[in-house]
């Protein structure tokens, strides 16, 4: 079988496992911690096509929602995905797939940064309504907890991503999915 025929079936795979291999370095700093899901989304995204980098964030939240314990902290269970978290775990597919769709082989670092910054900002507002109508928290304490702690930290996950981007591709152009 060719690597055309293959790297659409197992990148998903792999990707979720590095974004679920990823979430449990956490830094708990209140009602939503400080993660590695989304440099890891980003970082999938980057590398992988929008379809493949769209499926390994919904493979990770499936895997999540039958009990394996690939969310945060090593938390599973379809109750991640109602509640107050929730808007941020489901954002992670369209966070993937804009991320993805905007980021390609010969991007400068600053498309790849703003890439990952719109697709965060999705995650980010997700988060926000969330927080809202699930967590019962007026609209600027959901910004202040779910946002504002988090502007510095996605910042440098994002220009990391960014910076990576590159270097990975040219590790991997001699493979036809890459190109």
């Amino acid at each position: 079988m060719s690597s055309q025929k293959i790297y659409p079936v197992i990148l998903p795979a792999f990707g979720a496992a590095i974004i679920a291999a990823l979430a449990q370095l956490t830094l708990p700093i209140g009602t939503v911690p400080i993660t590695l899901q989304t440099f890891a989304i980003g970082l999938v995204a980057a590398v992988f096509k929008p379809k493949e980098a769209t499926l390994a964030a919904c493979l990770y939240l499936l895997l999540g929602a039958i009990g394996l314990p690939v969310f945060a902290g090593g938390s599973g269970g379809f109750q991640a995905l109602l509640g107050p978290n929730a808007g941020y775990l489901l954002a992670y597919p369209f966070f993937a797939c804009l991320t993805s769709y905007f980021i390609h082989v010969n991007s400068p670092v600053w498309r790849n940064f703003l890439a990952f910054f719109l697709g965060d900002f999705i995650v980010f507002l997700f988060g926000i309504i969330s927080l809202h109508f699930l967590g019962k928290f007026d609209w600027q304490t959901a910004f202040s907890v779910g946002v504002l702690p988090f502007i510095i930290p996605d910042l440098v996950k994002g220009l990391i991503v960014a910076l990576l981007a590159k270097p990975i591709f040219n590790a991997l152009k001699n493979e036809s999915y890459f190109k």
